[in-house]
């Protein structure tokens, strides 16, 4: 009896010993886990503080230059009408171009924004066009748009850039190139003769034909980035005038190119004393 008495006490106290071993082992695992949670959280703060610290020095980069900005005198930025920013020395080519405008032209522009458009449309007719009536130029808070007639660039019912249009390409094209940030649309337009040969199956074929060949041409001859055009057929279905007269006719046959030119270096480029 007392032998079994002594074994038993013996069997609890191996009993109470696995018990705290578990425990001492379970808590050691939270211990871990818990210092490996702080460690993570630690490197997430670091990684966070410095992101931080960029934040706030882009921010002081920012305020530096806001601050340089503000202490230009000579090529101080103006804002016109909420539409486009440009400094002292764009007005003041703005203003020598306007001088020389069309005064029934010029009676037309009733706001800032307008004057501006008289002044580059003036500028750009004067730069592109060789023949009167040839090119027409509208423009729209600075977007512009040209209508070149399809006379100047391709032979009737062809989609091949005639020679004759060499000159008025390579300036469209130094045009372009001076604001590499633009876009810029170039749309072939028909009349409404309907066209069906071998190479064209109607009027959007020829429409598209024409206007991937001005692309090309600017891309491979003008060196005009080819990631900033568009090429697009339109065909006869956005007339400027209806097709009931021949003259009418040749009006709507033409190709538009679409820009959005950068006014400060558009201006510099357009400058008339150094064309």
């Amino acid at each position: 009896m007392k032998r079994l008495s002594v074994m038993s006490v013996v069997l609890l106290v191996a009993l109470a010993s696995c018990v705290s071993k578990k425990k001492y082992v379970a808590l050691e695992g939270n211990l871990a886990d818990t210092q490996s949670q702080l460690t993570k959280t630690q490197v997430e703060k670091e990684e966070l503080e410095a992101k931080v610290s960029k934040i706030e020095a882009r921010v002081a980069e920012y305020n530096e230059k806001i601050n340089s900005l503000k202490e230009i005198n000579d090529d101080q930025m103006t804002a016109v009408d909420d539409i486009t920013v440009m400094s002292n020395n764009t007005k003041e080519k703005m203003r020598a171009t306007l001088a020389k405008v069309d005064p029934s032209a010029l009676a037309e522009a009733k706001t800032l924004e307008d004057s501006i458009n008289v002044a580059v449309a003036y500028n750009l007719k004067k730069t592109i066009a060789d023949e009167e009536g040839d090119v027409d130029i509208n423009i729209d808070k600075t977007v512009v748009m040209i209508n070149i007639s399809d006379k100047l660039l391709f032979n009737s019912g062809s989609y091949r850039v005639s020679k004759n249009a060499e000159t008025i390409l390579s300036k469209l094209a130094e045009v372009i190139n001076s604001e590499p940030s633009m876009e810029v649309m170039v749309e072939g337009h028909t009349d409404s003769k309907t066209i069906s040969t071998e190479l064209f199956q109607d009027n959007w074929d020829l429409s598209v034909k024409r206007a991937t060949s001005i692309v090309r041409i600017l891309q491979n001859d003008y060196n005009v980035d080819p990631a900033k055009m568009i090429a697009a057929g339109r065909s006869s279905y956005i007339p400027l005038v209806e097709n009931d007269t021949k003259d009418n006719m040749a009006k709507n046959r033409r190709t538009r190119i679409v820009i959005i030119p950068n006014l400060d270096k558009f201006f510099a480029l357009l400058d008339s004393e150094s064309l």
